[in-house]
């Protein structure tokens, strides 16, 4: 009975997951260049980041769901110095009290050239505990970089409630160069 009720949860996340987070490829960078648009002008301060960080993954439309068992999957942009250089793919699965589903963006702002090439070899996993800051008027003024990112999410729709333990893993792909 309990595998069933796993197995069930899991199909469950699956379904979600599909659904807030498809899309086509070539839609990727409009819906990329759409999201960050939504963060600069749901705080314009948001600017110093994009202008100064080593770079930035934006995230949009990250599909989260779960009932006891859970995750989150989404696939976004990585910019260095303005320039698109990649694509990655945000996965978390993690175990706790939880219940709901929701999709929100989410962009990571990457402090130094070293901590984004951490993140393009594969050797970044961001921790359960790394704030993610809600983007808001005036939010960059209490964001701070820890351990070389700065996090931060807009909701899109949905409602979960957890208390959860997991981290966000990703995987970087480069664009091929013409």
């Amino acid at each position: 009975m309990k595998q069933k009720f796993s197995n069930m949860a899991l199909a469950a996340f699956l379904v979600i997951a599909v659904t807030f987070t498809a899309r086509a490829a070539n839609d990727l960078r409009t819906e990329a260049e759409r999201t960050i648009a939504k963060f600069k002008q749901a705080d314009p301060g948001l600017q110093t980041f994009f202008d100064n960080s080593a770079g930035y993954a934006v995230f949009p439309g990250v599909g989260k769901g779960g009932l006891i068992i859970g995750g989150e999957h989404g696939k976004g942009l990585v910019y260095e110095q303005g320039r698109v250089v990649g694509e990655a793919t945000l996965t978390e699965a993690n175990i706790g009290a939880q219940v709901g589903g929701e999709s929100f963006d989410q962009v990571i702002f990457f402090e130094t050239p070293g901590v984004l090439q951490e993140f393009k070899q594969g050797k970044f996993v961001m921790s359960a505990d790394a704030n993610a800051v809600a983007a808001t008027a005036g939010a960059e003024k209490m964001a701070k970089y820890q351990q070389g990112v700065a996090v931060f999410t807009l909701p899109r729709k949905g409602l979960m409630a957890q208390a959860t333990v997991g981290g966000q893993k990703f995987k970087f792909t480069p664009l091929i160069q013409p």
